[in-house]
């Protein structure tokens, strides 16, 4: 049995966690691969919202098992808080929540060194969320990170210990006023520890493969998107992980030919948080409307987002290096009431027509080109079927699948799991 993937195709905020809620059903485990608590997947069902961070969007299914990847670094106090809010929902968290030994631990100094780097940049900031992923994916790669697994090795305080050391030095060498209470800090960390050690840890890439010869159904749930991939993102505006498909091998032990399905999920304009290039981005009425009718304020930042027209250019990239297989778009409601819609189908990059995502698209470099459709004025939250929606969206639809050669298989039309419509 193959593991399908569902990933983000631009800058976050797609609607990953909504889709997850959707298609559990038809899946025996969900396992998340990367990120940590700067993401936000929201789920909305039965009138009531809910914003998981690192837990997997599949918890609330009664069937599926949940699995927290190698991939992901995990803040054991976010995380102890994530459990506190599902606690009223009497959900069998030791056998539905399970986590990779291999995943790697914020520190408090994690955040701390976060704050400060982003403090010294002033105005070259990258817009981190400040939750430490960067500083600790960092020491993953310099091979001196803290891992869930230590936490079961009796030497674990002594690990810690010299880790802290050495970020607060760190922390000393930007020359930057921040402000902390370590003791605070370590007392609020060593307490979310002791939950996080009444949870069950396991050896993922085990898990997962035998879960595999077992024909066990899996679907792997990445975070941010795909235009932020450390890799291929617009960097060094980007997050510190693979968002890509190919972060799913990484992130879960799982190899390339284990891979089934991968959904792609978009929004049907684009949006962006914090800094970076958007080359569609939009500063009029047209941007203020998006940003009211479609709530977008990031749900783990409480960030406005930025926003602007679909940019095709921008997701056939990502199709592209993604093998993206099935495409998902969200918020077709919020583009309701337009006269004409625009989508960027190529750039002018440096004076020269290209329809590829070139080096750098920042506003100096890159000018987008414009195709324009017919917009539609009907309601589309209370639609139940693909007959139902109004000519002009299914126009649209189509010319995203002739423009990036891969079909749209679902339609959201409301924030609800009640509210997709599948094609």
């Amino acid at each position: 049995m193959a593991v399908n993937l569902l990933l983000g195709l631009q800058w976050g905020d797609e609607g990953k966690g909504k889709i997850v809620d959707v298609l559990t059903k038809n899946y025996d485990i969900i396992a998340r691969f990367q990120g940590g608590p700067n993401a936000g997947h929201t789920l909305i069902f039965d009138g009531h919202k809910h914003v998981l961070h690192t837990i997997p969007s599949g918890i609330f299914h009664k069937n599926a098992v949940n699995v927290v990847g190698n991939g992901v670094v995990i803040d054991p106090i976010i995380f102890k808080k994530e459990l506190e809010n599902l606690a009223q929902f009497n959900l069998d968290i030791k056998s539905k929540l399970l986590i990779s030994r291999k995943a790697h631990l914020i520190l408090p100094t994690h955040r701390l060194l976060d704050a400060a780097s982003e403090t010294s940049k002033g105005k070259a900031k990258i817009g981190s969320t400040l939750k430490g992923i960067g500083p600790t994916y960092m020491d993953k790669t310099g091979r001196n990170g803290m891992r869930v697994g230590d936490l079961e090795l009796e030497d674990w305080k002594e690990k810690y210990q010299a880790l802290t050391e050495k970020h607060i030095k760190m922390i000393d060498f930007f020359d930057v006023d921040i402000e902390y209470n370590l003791e605070e800090l370590e007392t609020e960390f060593c307490e979310a520890i002791e939950v996080l050690k009444q949870l069950t840890f396991i050896d993922s890439e085990e898990y997962l493969n035998n879960a595999i010869k077992n024909k066990k159904t899996i679907l792997a749930e990445g975070a941010q998107g795909s235009l932020l991939d450390i890799d291929f993102g617009t960097y060094p505006f980007v997050t510190s992980s693979n968002t890509t498909a190919a972060g799913a091998c990484t992130g879960l032990g799982v190899a390339p030919n284990k891979i089934g399905e991968v959904f792609g999920i978009f929004k049907a304009y684009t949006t962006r948080v914090g800094s970076g290039p958007f080359p569609t981005e939009l500063f009029d009425k047209d941007g203020e409307i998006m940003a009211k009718v479609g709530h977008e304020f990031g749900a783990t930042t409480g960030r406005p987002r930025r926003c602007g027209w679909l940019d095709l250019v921008a997701l056939k990239y990502a199709v592209q290096i993604n093998g993206v297989t099935q495409l998902m778009m969200m918020k077709g409601d919020v583009l309701s009431g337009f006269d004409t819609l625009k989508v960027c189908t190529s750039y002018n990059y440096k004076g020269t027509e290209v329809n590829h995502l070139p080096y750098n698209i920042e506003e100096h470099n890159v000018t987008p080109i414009y195709t324009e459709l017919k917009g539609w004025k009907e309601d589309l939250t209370s639609m139940t079927s693909v007959e139902t929606l109004p000519k002009e969206l299914n126009d649209y639809i189509k010319f995203i699948e002739d423009f990036v050669e891969v079909p749209v298989k679902i339609v959201s039309v409301g924030p609800d799991r009640k509210q997709t419509i599948l094609k």
